[in-house]
């Protein structure tokens, strides 16, 4: 989940998931409250290193709504799969994610606008209850998406900083059914 180290996206997560557990009934689960309330497109993305290039299926966090949720509350991301983060502006390099009522540990790659992976970052699940207990990743460079898979997922295709994301592959994506409004 992406946070600007501000205590105003405290205030505006804190909301939002108040909101979310007030229109819960008490036989809902948190995942498919989220699911039904913020649907993601997906696309396939392909991640380039020297000579081999992987294949990830990836939500596509787009809008603000969609960025502050990110993975929050999933009970698990398939091996395969992947959230990223787009933006339409270079964010700044303090700017960062953090891992609050995220379940399982993350790798995050930050992608500048050529595709090119700047820094990689594990994060651990934060226990604290409280949004300002958690700390926060750094991107580190300037980036204008942000990649975050299962822990070990770049190590084990052995990705680093330098290698590629093909974000024009975001063009071609699977839209997800929009809630009416």
């Amino acid at each position: 989940m992406k946070t600007s180290c501000s205590a105003p996206r405290n205030v505006a997560r804190v909301a939002l998931f108040a909101a979310i557990a007030c229109s819960s009934g008490p036989e809902a689960t948190p995942t498919s409250e989220y699911a039904n309330l913020l649907p993601f497109d997906t696309a396939q993305v392909r991640l380039v290193s020297g000579r081999d290039t992987s294949t990830l299926t990836v939500e596509l966090a787009e809008t603000p709504e969609q960025r502050a949720m990110g993975l929050m509350e999933r009970p698990v991301l398939p091996a395969d799969g992947g959230m990223l983060f787009l933006y339409s502006e270079v964010q700044p390099e303090s700017s960062g994610f953090w891992m609050f009522r995220t379940r399982f540990p993350l790798d995050i790659a930050f992608v500048d606008s050529l595709g090119g992976i700047r820094s990689i970052h594990t994060m651990t699940p934060c226990p604290s209850s409280l949004a300002q207990g958690c700390p926060t990743y750094p991107a580190g460079a300037p980036y204008v998406a942000a990649l975050e898979v299962n822990a070990g997922y770049f190590a084990r295709r052995q990705l680093r900083v330098g290698d590629r994301v093909l974000l024009q592959d975001t063009a071609t994506r699977r839209r997800k059914s929009r809630p009416p409004t």
